[in-house]
């Protein structure tokens, strides 16, 4: 029985079949390049390139402006753990203070000399300035363990290494600031990239009104062989051009190009904004560092008063010239006193931080 597949191919091959490539088959050889080019005579690309550009670089800047508030909330950390070990050492040297006052005032009034009440009006104060102590302790370590948060490590003590870091600053601060200081600030220079971004999307919208042109190239050569695929005759060189404009988009680029310039203005209103409140920010710096140093200043020269008014009452108490009342007022102001001027040296030691940031970094 011949089969349909034996009719095609013209034979009876009975319980066998053979199939074989006939003698001096053809084998096709080639190697061919092609190349595209679109020139950019509108300036698309080159405004698509711009506008995708600009708001990496904003980002770039965006951590920067992460780093400099980590740095800022680190200092001002560190500024307050620092005034808490000050107030906590003035509340002990206090307390040691009012232990000899109660150890005087015990000793007065087992030999007649002051009423009782004495006695116990030491001892309250005494209580008075213990109590503190625990209290300063507790915010002690709960700003170690905040440090340590921002420093990304686990809770524990920080080692303290500027003894000095609330005492005067230095009065060398600048008065007017040039304004190519605040070029360095993040924020800023975020806010300028994406103004950059916005006015490239104009350019972007504009330019798609416009024909594009696209021009394509190939070139090859080829054989019937791999031994003569490279014959000058069997090149093959040939180009293609493309020409497209858009025609209707149903006021579709009009109002592409309308979103873009309405962005670009209100890019350009955060632009005016972000240095208008950099430059609040220097002035508002600049005020808080003179002005807590001036406070600060009167401040020492009120501790340094209550310092002497407390030393003059306990010499009359101890001559039995006054109560124990005028010795209790004038220990009491003198403590509020000194904690007072601890939180003004705090107050001007942060105020350097918040200049710090307003000037991006610095003023130097």
């Amino acid at each position: 029985m011949t089969t349909a597949f034996e009719a095609v191919l013209g034979g009876d091959f009975g319980d066998s079949l053979e199939i074989g490539l006939p003698t001096g088959a053809i084998t096709l050889g080639s190697f061919n390049l092609s190349a595209s080019w679109a020139p950019d005579f509108w300036g698309l690309y080159r405004r698509q390139s711009e506008a995708q550009r600009a708001p990496l670089l904003g980002e770039v800047w965006a951590q920067r402006a992460v780093r400099l508030s980590l740095v800022q909330q680190v200092a001002t950390a560190y500024f307050h753990l620092r005034a808490l070990e000050e107030q906590l050492s003035i509340a002990r040297q206090t307390l040691k203070l009012r232990q000899e006052s109660v150890g005087l005032t015990r000793t007065l009034e087992s030999a007649g000399s002051v009423p009782l009440a004495d006695l116990r009006q030491a001892e309250e104060s005494e209580y008075t300035a213990s109590v503190q102590i625990p209290q300063i302790e507790q915010q002690i370590q709960q700003e170690e363990n905040a440090i340590q948060f921002l420093l990304g490590r686990n809770p524990g003590p920080v080692a303290p290494s500027n003894t000095n870091a609330l005492r005067p600053t230095p009065k060398d601060l600048p008065v007017g600031i040039p304004s190519q200081l605040l070029e360095r600030r993040p924020d800023i220079l975020q806010s300028e990239q994406e103004l950059i971004a916005a006015n490239a999307r104009i350019g972007v919208a504009r330019a798609q009104f416009f024909p594009q042109l696209a021009i394509s190239a190939s070139g090859g050569v080829g054989g019937i062989d791999f031994s003569n695929i490279f014959d000058p005759e069997g090149r093959l060189i040939y180009a293609l051009g493309s020409l497209t404009q858009p025609i209707f988009e149903g006021g579709k680029l009009r109002g592409q190009l309308q979103l873009s310039e309405e962005t670009k203005k209100e890019m350009l209103l955060n632009y005016e904004k972000t240095i208008a409140g950099a430059f609040r920010d220097v002035s508002d710096a600049l005020i808080a560092a003179t002005k807590q140093r001036s406070t600060r200043e009167q401040q020492e020269k009120l501790v340094t008063a209550a310092q002497d008014a407390a030393r003059l009452a306990r010499l009359r108490y101890e001559g039995g010239r006054t109560s124990y009342l005028e010795v209790l007022t004038t220990d009491s102001n003198l403590f509020a006193a000194q904690l007072a001027l601890v939180n003004l040296r705090e107050g001007e030691a942060q105020s350097l931080v918040q200049l710090y940031g307003a000037l991006g970094g610095g003023w130097q």
